[in-house]
């Protein structure tokens, strides 16, 4: 009996690595475009719905796909969190980053929201060096300043009828720093031996909590059709993640973090065509200069080999 080539085999292993990453891209792509379908269902409610029920449909409808998950890699026993506290930190930094996106997808055009939120590596950037020492250089910093001027482009305060409405721009950027926190804290989780499912479940489940909470004193009935787009953005928001959380499986993060940015598409596709929302030129030289700069980021920090 021959002894197998070990060409052939590293041919083979290869190919399954290659078969994988784009399997994984393909479910990146999937992810941003489900995301998107959640995105616009928050808009078509069109702030019928007060924030705080809004954020208590999607954690609490995704929590049985979730519990799904949870069985299916490690049972209950990953139901005990081994850091409460920083768990906590974590569902307040999250909600705030929903509260923030919410709010863009609402009162702003969705790719101008969605454009925004990609403010997040930059806050993330300059987080680092201040909660985490770590060193940022100067090419870093100045992709940090084009993205936040990328912002002023977009959001073009004090040009009249072309300035977007101010709150919710804020409420997006503060959003963004929400996620950064948010993302910092999942980091630290992660290095502390706390498992992936374990954050993501008790995000879901802290974040239905105080969102009910909330929502007593402001509850509105939904007609039939808002219980309709509530459920879409429960049920689709948890699929998104599912897909997001396998594509990350499959696939590195230095691959797979750029096509995120697919998401930016989709939105201005959705945006055209059910609320003909056309990005201007200057809209379109913002979106370049903010993408291009967390683009930048991804790859210096991927030649850096710093993690995230």
């Amino acid at each position: 009996m021959s002894s197998p080539d070990p060409a052939a085999i590293a041919v083979a292993q290869q190919r399954a690595t290659a078969d994988a990453r784009k399997r994984a891209i393909l479910l990146v792509l999937g992810a941003s475009a489900t995301f998107t379908l959640a995105a616009a269902a928050v808009k078509a409610l069109g702030g019928a719905i007060p924030m705080a029920q809004l954020i208590l449909f999607r954690n609490l409808l995704a929590l049985p796909l979730l519990f799904l998950m949870l069985m299916q890699v490690g049972g209950l026993a990953l139901l005990r969190p081994r850091f409460p506290g920083m768990h906590a930190l974590r569902i307040l930094f999250g909600m705030s980053g929903m509260v923030g996106a919410f709010a863009g997808y609402t009162y702003l055009p969705l790719a101008t929201a969605t454009v925004l939120g990609f403010t997040m590596p930059l806050f993330l950037t300059a987080l680092s060096v201040v909660l985490l020492g770590e060193r940022v250089g100067w090419r870093r910093w100045t992709a940090v300043g084009v993205g936040f001027a990328g912002v002023l482009l977009v959001a073009r305060p004090g040009a009249d009828a072309a300035a977007l409405p101010l709150g919710p721009v804020l409420l997006v950027l503060l959003g963004a720093l929400g996620w950064a926190l948010a993302m910092m804290t999942i980091r630290r989780l992660g290095e502390a031996g706390e498992h992936g499912v374990t954050i993501v479940i008790w995000f879901a489940i802290g974040s239905a909590v105080l969102a009910g909470m909330a929502t007593i004193p402001v509850w509105v009935e939904p007609t039939p059709r808002e219980w309709l787009l509530l459920g879409a953005i429960g049920v689709v928001s948890a699929v998104a993640q599912l897909l997001m959380t396998e594509a990350y499986r499959r696939g590195e993060t230095t691959l797979l973090a750029p096509f995120e940015y697919a998401g930016l598409v989709w939105t201005m596709l959705l945006g055209a065509l059910i609320w003909a929302e056309w990005p201007g030129v200057v809209d379109l030289a913002g979106f370049a200069v903010l993408v291009g700069a967390g683009l930048f980021i991804w790859w210096r920090e991927t030649r850096l080999g710093v993690r995230r």
